[in-house]
């Protein structure tokens, strides 16, 4: 009896240590995340130094022995057109001062207006989810990810004002292949500071911005070309945006 006793209790002790090295394995992760979790209320004040999306970019570069240098200048909100603006908002996130960093009605709207304008459905991120992912994770798509892109981006809404928001998410995306940030996408393609782009520039920058690495301002992309044309429309119709930026 007793040695059979003993070959009961084994698989229990095997169970427990399980369970134990789980339980300690879900305590270093989480000790992990908050130690190295960013400190986005500094941003109030401070502007990033890079973002992951950057650092991804130059990882890639070095990994095919290429220049791993990017186009990225910083511009106050001020010196950003506001025809940047205002196309970034029609083409992104149309109801950015008006929500809390989420958007639950984005997704009808997204099918909504890709009926409206003949196009594919785009993705319903909010911009304050958009700033959320390029400045600290990565394009996955797994959950773990999608749950700390929610928490950043609460934080974000709560730590920042909208405009701020939007002026760093207007520094930090990209706009093409090592292009980030207005100023930078000005310069590069239209020889010009971000401040004086024009109605139709703006547009073309804009709408980048679902897939910078094929579209930007020179290309003759059909997709491209039909996305600037719908932004210029959606920016006729959207004349609230003056008072909101």
């Amino acid at each position: 009896m007793a040695y059979a006793d003993r070959r009961r209790r084994r698989p229990r002790r095997w169970r427990l240590t399980v369970l134990w090295v789980a339980l300690l394995g879900l305590g270093g992760w989480a000790a992990y995340e908050a130690w190295t979790w960013p400190q986005v209320a500094v941003l109030a004040r401070r502007k990033p130094e890079t973002t992951a999306f950057i650092e991804r970019y130059r990882e890639a570069q070095r990994a095919a022995r290429r220049d791993d240098r990017v186009a990225w200048s910083w511009t106050p909100y001020a010196r950003v057109s506001p025809h940047l603006k205002r196309a970034v908002l029609v083409a992104e996130d149309i109801n950015f001062f008006s929500h809390g960093g989420f958007e639950l009605s984005e997704v009808k709207s997204a099918v909504d207006r890709a009926i409206e304008d003949r196009e594919m459905p785009r993705g319903a991120s909010t911009i304050t989810q958009q700033l959320a992912k390029n400045l600290w994770l990565s394009p996955s798509r797994n959950p773990l990810r999608k749950v700390k892109e929610a928490i950043l981006t609460w934080q974000l809404e709560r730590s920042l004002d909208k405009r701020r928001i939007l002026e760093l998410y207007l520094n930090v995306v990209e706009f093409g292949p090592g292009t980030y940030g207005a100023e930078a996408a000005a310069r590069k393609y239209f020889g010009r500071s971000a401040v004086e782009l024009t109605v139709e520039q703006a547009a073309q920058l804009a709408a980048s911005l679902p897939n910078p690495t094929a579209w930007h301002p020179g290309e003759s992309s059909p997709p491209y070309q039909r996305h600037v044309a719908t932004i210029l429309r959606r920016m006729a119709r959207a004349e609230f945006l003056w008072k909101q930026i």
